[in-house]
């Protein structure tokens, strides 16, 4: 009779992973092409994750060229141009920061232009997209205010002037909204809303020369009515 050879827990071990292994060489061997088409699944992959990113990064670079050679364009009386590139810019960068700027800023130009349509349309949408710029809101409303003021339409100009000073009470530009208000509610002949408007220019800047301006236009306006 053969003696019955007893293993070892260490031979078991050595036995068990070399059949793991001879098991595991037999399916790559059979299995192979999908492991590689994994591979280069998780490669393309990782590729692709850093060709967005670099493209985001050069399309970041490439909006912030844009909107700085608009507004050289501007500053060198190039209004045109520089709006073509604005233009531009909603265009390729539709939802970033440089299709705010370039939003308000095609309002701002298009003023200065006398394309009162358009400044409304540009105003009316960067207000209606963008809430956090509190300056630029209240920028884009007083340049409503304007807007509505060139065209004649006098109510419409000093309500939106009125809103904007009620909307942002810590705006750089509040004296000049609570002007922009007076001024059109005497051009619209409504003394008693105009007098509301002077009587807060006076109470918050007295002494200033906004306080100076607005009591002029506000007696003379009143004894020519």
């Amino acid at each position: 009779m053969h003696e019955k050879v007893k293993l070892t827990k260490r031979q078991i071990k050595r036995d068990n992973f070399t059949a793991f292994m001879l098991n595991s060489k037999q399916q790559l061997e059979e299995n192979w092409q999908y492991f590689a088409i994994g591979a280069v699944v998780i490669i393309l992959a990782v590729v692709g994750i850093v060709y967005y990113m670099n493209s985001q990064k050069d399309k970041a670079q490439l909006g912030a060229i844009q909107l700085a050679q608009a507004t050289m364009q501007y500053r060198q009386g190039n209004s045109q141009v520089a709006i073509l590139t604005l233009a531009d810019i909603l265009t390729k960068y539709s939802g970033t920061g440089y299709a705010e700027q370039a939003t308000f800023m095609l309002g701002r130009v298009n003023l200065e232009t006398r394309n009162y349509e358009e400044a409304k349309l540009y105003f009316e949408q960067y207000l209606e997209q963008y809430k956090d710029n509190a300056l630029n809101r209240a920028a884009a409303m007083a340049g409503l205010g304007v807007t509505y003021e060139n065209q004649g339409k006098y109510p419409e100009a000093a309500e939106m002037f009125a809103k904007a000073a009620a909307d942002y009470p810590e705006s750089a530009i509040l004296p000049d909204l609570h002007f922009g208000a007076m001024r059109n509610f005497l051009l619209a002949g409504q003394k008693e809303k105009a007098k509301e408007q002077f009587d807060i220019i006076n109470t918050k800047f007295p002494g200033t020369e906004m306080a100076v301006s607005a009591a002029r236009l506000f007696y003379e306006k009143s004894q020519n009515s």
